[in-house]
């Protein structure tokens, strides 16, 4: 048994007895862990709950490895929940979506879902444009993972992606743990190995709307990025190649800008994206001690800080919804009703071997962290 086969075993033992923490009674959000637990491809869902000594929440599902809502106190010291999501596990197997997700085996979009690897060329599904977008038809936001709650403020979650899914090559075994830390950050680690040379990407798709309302919009919520340039798409989204300074553009985050106010411009970026669906090339270089940028809604003072050791952040603004989708509690999910921020290696990244590379060989070890720290601004 070679080594990626003993690791996949041995995390599969770990994991085996999969239980949920909070059996009685809602969360704190109003989350019934009961409608969470049904079958999805022949395995057992559940709701897992996180709480750290300031109160704050988080809630975790195993079917695609999916934050559910996030607790978190506003500048009144009132509990709101600011990611967008569904009340229960039937909603999300109703509406393909990507709310709070692990994504993968490769974030964003691949060109022409072809990539080339130790020269023999693979065909990915091309569900987006005719991209392979977000791992393909049937990514890892609608996989079954095993899971192991740790303690009462981490989970771990395990997925072995087999070679041939969605037409990757090899057999990768991932493993994402999410911890709850006491300065009320939800610190999210991504561990992979493969027994075959292949790409990987790995990020979170949570929605976030730091009004605690997603019938609010994100139009007021502040954004900074810190970074100096992005990679400019065409109009089919792909990535043309190029880094482009923000400079002079509406793309130019540097100083906290609220998401509206430049958003329906007559930019060429902004409309090939319909709005902001855009890659930016952190200046923070890989070091996940610095804050890599900044989400703030002036309603509620709810500030968010995002680190991470990737080189890229996917700032994408919502406009893909349409408000044909009701989510918890049963609000509209209109357009633009949320902000998503993805850490990840940039779109593309195997087709641009100039760029981060997202190869992944037998015996190296992927390690991805993305860090969602929130506080209040009284």
């Amino acid at each position: 048994m070679n080594r990626i086969m003993i690791l996949i075993a041995g995390f599969m033992l770990l994991v085996a007895a999969c239980t949920d923490k909070q059996t009685d009674g809602n969360t704190v959000s109003g989350l019934n862990p009961a409608d969470f637990r049904m079958e999805v491809d022949g395995r057992q869902t559940y709701l897992f709950v996180l709480k750290n000594t300031n109160g704050m929440e988080v809630c975790i599902t195993n079917f695609g490895g999916r934050i559910v809502s996030i607790m978190v106190p506003d500048k009144e010291g009132i509990m709101r929940d600011v990611v967008l999501g569904f009340d229960s596990i039937q909603d999300y197997v109703n509406h393909p979506n990507n709310f709070g997700a692990t994504i993968g085996r490769y974030g964003n979009r691949i060109n022409q879902g072809r990539i080339t690897v130790e020269g023999v060329e693979y065909q990915l599904p091309q569900n987006n444009y005719g991209h392979c977008l977000h791992g393909g038809l049937k990514g890892f936001n609608s996989r079954m993972f095993d899971a192991k709650q740790v303690d009462g403020q981490t989970l771990e979650l395990g997925y072995l992606a087999k070679d041939g899914e969605e037409g990757f090559p090899g057999n990768l075994a991932c493993k994402v743990t999410f911890t709850l830390t006491d300065d009320n950050a939800i610190d999210i680690c991504y561990n992979a190995e493969t027994d075959h040379t292949s790409v990987v990407n790995l990020t979170n798709h949570s929605y976030f709307n730091l009004n605690g309302n997603p019938a609010t919009g994100n139009s007021d919520h502040l954004l900074t990025i810190y970074a100096d340039a992005y990679t400019p798409v065409d109009s089919t989204f792909m990535t043309t190649g190029e880094i482009a300074s923000v400079g002079n553009t509406d793309m130019d985050f540097r100083q906290p800008t609220p998401i509206g106010a430049r958003i329906d411009n007559e930019f060429i970026q902004l409309k090939y994206g319909k709005g902001y669906d855009h890659n930016w090339v952190l200046n923070t270089k890989g070091d996940v001690s610095q804050v890599c940028a900044t989400l703030e809604s002036p309603q509620t003072g709810i500030v968010l800080d995002i680190y991470t050791n990737e080189p890229g952040l996917q700032f994408y603004a919502g406009n893909f919804l349409d408000g044909t989708v009701k989510g918890k509690k049963g609000i509209v999910y209109n357009r633009r009703a949320s902000v998503c921020l993805e850490t990840q290696k940039y779109p593309d990244s195997p087709n641009k071997p100039e760029w981060p590379s997202a190869l992944l060989k037998p015996g190296e070890k992927y390690e991805s962290r993305c860090i969602y720290k929130f506080s209040v601004r009284k």
